[in-house]
């Protein structure tokens, strides 16, 4: 299973209101020699499209449209998507290849939303232990303030739940670019010290998406 703790950090880009919401790769947006790039393409326009249609919407019908648009691609392990056991996918890797596992939906919807004007502080990448499958596993939370109960963005469960109301995960910790903290079911739970540097592997993921690009 993967390994959890780490941050992403990517760049969006807005050059004006004919632009893309999100970058997407020069050598996938001018390739149409092959099949596979046309449809990979074409999720790339219904990603920017979803995306308008929610630039002015509530927070909750922001999650619900990223949620219920990631949520639509196909769930495989790294094992069988890139022949190793831990990948950390871009979102455009994972919308090329329309499959991915937990934490690429979690990269994904996390910089969709913070595209669309979510505060970074109101999103977390949360590691959970899935009580059905007895595994790691990772998920989206949302709080709408510091000591709200979270809810809880998954590609197992479609819908937006609180936390609470999530009986089959039992919580360990979250993170994002400013803290980490253990859960509890309820919410926040004590903050770690160290936050972010405590994760070498952040630093190279990190390095690959200065280097490689979204």
């Amino acid at each position: 299973m993967p390994r959890f703790l780490a941050l992403f950090l990517v760049l969006f880009v807005w050059a004006g209101e004919g632009a893309p919401l999100l970058a997407v790769e020069p050598a996938l947006a001018a390739s149409k020699a092959k099949k596979e790039d046309y449809f990979a393409k074409k999720r790339f326009e219904a990603m920017d499209k979803m995306l308008r249609d929610l630039r002015n919407k509530s927070e909750m019908e922001k999650l619900e449209g990223v949620n219920d648009f990631f949520n639509r691609v196909r769930f495989v392990s790294d094992l069988e998507n890139w022949g190793v056991e831990d990948y950390w996918a871009r979102p455009s890797e994972f919308l090329t290849r329309d499959r991915g596992d937990c934490e690429d939906y979690v990269i994904a919807k996390y910089f969709a939303l913070k595209r669309l004007g979510v505060p970074e502080q109101k999103l977390y990448f949360t590691y959970v232990k899935a009580i059905r499958f007895n595994q790691a596993h990772m998920v989206l939370t949302y709080y709408e303030n510091p000591r709200a109960v979270p809810l809880v963005l998954d590609n197992l469960n479609y819908r937006i739940f609180p936390a609470t109301k999530r009986k089959d995960l039992v919580y360990v910790y979250s993170f994002n670019a400013e803290s980490l903290f253990l859960n509890t079911q309820k919410g926040r739970g004590r903050t770690l010290a160290g936050g972010s540097t405590r994760n070498k592997e952040w630093a190279v993921f990190l390095q690959r998406i200065e280097k490689e690009g979204l």
